[in-house]
């Protein structure tokens, strides 16, 4: 029975880096028929009532978490995680903005260290210089008279906002909060300030049509409903290491499928950088697998 659940946990956590890297593509189709802080809006705020369903169906608690700790959430969580990427896939490509954004346990790796006194040792050395020196080739900044700096910068910014959302999570979270129950109110609440701005910043700029609505659904239902299902599936019945270093396929999912469909091919520099981040990433993780290891729990995001 155990070895069953282990190749389903595995199989769990393979079909959700599926999910979470083509959704990458999802994500920049969507934008050819919306704006980009209406469509991270409208991705929110359609992934609520599938969580409240779930909580529902689970018989969990509807209780609103006190607003200290669940305001700043929604706040880093769903408008300024989700927001800036949809702004970073308005200026750049699908799978350069999934690597770019996928450095969250970088910054996180940083934030940890003042805030929660976590220091950097081990591997998480030579990962942060590797992520740093492949960030650096990324942007080229030997060539920033031509680079276009918006995409970058929002899905680093991306980056950084999910990673002080977790660290706000690690640090304020109340004693015995339900995560599901957290995650259905920060998107509430997020979700609404996103739709607030983007009906200020940019009007209701959006084409009903069939992809957009198709990637509206992909978001909400396997993007969220069932990868949240999977994920916990497989933390269940797998190390957090393990999952982790699973989930890394996502940005290379995210890459592949955008040269595939998009015609979105990383040139040399590109490549190189992107290699430097991943190798990076997988350091993290890789720690994560040893023994008596305590490091920041990430939650779960595509």
């Amino acid at each position: 029975m155990r070895s069953r659940e282990t190749t389903l946990a595995f199989a769990s956590i393979f079909l959700l880096a599926l999910i979470w890297g083509y959704n990458w593509v999802v994500m920049k189709v969507a934008l050819q028929d919306s704006a980009p802080l209406l469509f991270a809006a409208l991705r929110v705020l359609f992934s609520a009532p599938i969580l409240l369903l779930f909580l529902l169906l689970q018989k969990r608690s509807l209780a609103l978490p006190p607003l200290r700790y669940i305001l700043p959430y929604g706040l880093l969580q769903s408008t300024g995680f989700v927001g800036a990427t949809l702004l970073a896939l308005e200026y750049a490509g699908a799978g350069k903005t999934a690597i770019l954004v996928y450095m969250m346990p970088i910054w996180l790796m940083l934030f940890a260290w003042p805030v929660l006194g976590e220091r950097l040792h081990g591997l998480q050395i030579p990962a942060l210089l590797l992520a740093l020196i492949g960030l650096l080739i990324i942007l080229e900044p030997w060539k920033a008279e031509s680079a276009p700096w918006q995409g970058p910068f929002f899905a680093i910014l991306s980056g950084i906002s999910w990673a002080a959302s977790a660290i706000w999570h690690k640090r304020y979270v109340p004693q015995g909060q339900d995560l599901i129950n957290a995650t259905f109110w920060q998107a509430s609440i997020g979700g609404v300030v996103l739709l607030f701005g983007a009906l200020l910043l940019e009007g209701w700029r959006v084409h009903w049509t069939a992809p957009f609505v198709a990637a509206l659904a992909y978001n909400a239902i396997p993007g969220t409903a069932l990868a949240y299902v999977l994920w916990l599936f497989a933390l269940r019945h797998l190390p957090s290491g393990v999952a982790g270093i699973a989930t890394l396929l996502a940005p290379l999912i995210g890459v592949f499928a955008a040269w595939l469909q998009l015609g979105e091919q990383p040139d040399i520099w590109e490549g190189i950088g992107m290699a430097g981040i991943f190798s990076a990433l997988f350091l993290v993780s890789w720690q994560h697998l040893q023994p008596k290891e305590h490091s920041t729990a990430l939650p779960a995001q595509e």
